[in-house]
């Protein structure tokens, strides 16, 4: 069963959440689960971009244009997240997390592809040149712009895969992460941040994640869920680890 969890929370305790969800899970306090959500105006920085002569620049920059800041648990450099993007985190317990993480972003990345495509949208796997947070796994439109990307956090007994998918605003991602990306000495190219919504004439949010919440039924059983205090209890404790002026 894979428990659905949509609440969002402030910036640095949302991350939180999902560092305790894994802890939980890794423990076997609780079971498989993904939240699915509308984030805040965020970015949302690699540990990599944390130890960077730039960061608090960069941070500074993110802020001016609206954002808060948070360092997130997986790796790559700064991503963004806003209220026209879907936040994901599928949280999977494993004993064995270092041994299929290539599954599992294949099985991740190919399943919200597929979703995407039923959508409307040339949706296909891969790193498109120039991209920001640049990985093997996103998901671009037609090989020309990124509208999806997916990181992982390993630890003894569960995998966290996270990421965010762009419904609308690709501009917006540009817009912020142009001066970010300076403050940190990263170069990428503006124009490959993408959306859905320039491809797909008139989708909304709500159809895409109801698409996604359908692709997921085609894998487990689902129930909607609240999440526990426990979690949150434990987020709390673990809030200081994201926050970015702690670094």
């Amino acid at each position: 069963m894979l428990t659905v969890y949509d609440e969002p929370f402030p910036p640095s305790l949302d991350t939180a959440v999902s560092h305790a969800l894994l802890r939980l899970v890794a423990g076997g306090e609780l079971g498989e689960s993904l939240r699915l959500y509308r984030p805040e105006p965020i970015v949302a920085f690699g540990k990599r971009d944390a130890i960077s002569a730039g960061f608090a620049a960069a941070v500074n920059s993110a802020s001016q244009a609206g954002y808060s800041s948070v360092v997130r648990m997986a790796g790559g450099r700064a991503a963004v997240f806003h209220e026209d993007t879907i936040a994901f985190a599928w949280t999977i317990p494993t004993p064995t997390p270092r041994d299929d993480i290539t599954q599992r972003f294949e099985r991740l990345s190919g399943l919200l592809a597929g979703t995407l495509r039923d959508l409307g949208a040339d949706a296909r796997i891969g790193e498109v040149p120039g991209e920001y947070c640049p990985g093997e796994f996103s998901v671009n439109i037609g090989g020309l712009t990124k509208v999806m990307g997916v990181g992982q956090r390993l630890i003894a007994g569960a995998a966290h895969v996270g990421g965010v998918i762009v419904v609308d605003g690709g501009q917006r991602i540009a817009d912020v992460l142009v001066p970010v990306y300076a403050d940190l000495g990263l170069e990428w190219d503006p124009t490959t941040s993408g959306d859905l919504a320039s491809v797909v004439p008139g989708i909304s949010w709500n159809v895409v994640r109801d698409a996604v919440l359908r692709s997921f039924e085609q894998l487990s059983d689902i129930e909607k869920g609240v999440v526990p205090q426990v979690v949150l209890d434990r987020a709390r404790e673990l809030e200081p680890q994201h926050r970015a002026r702690e670094y």
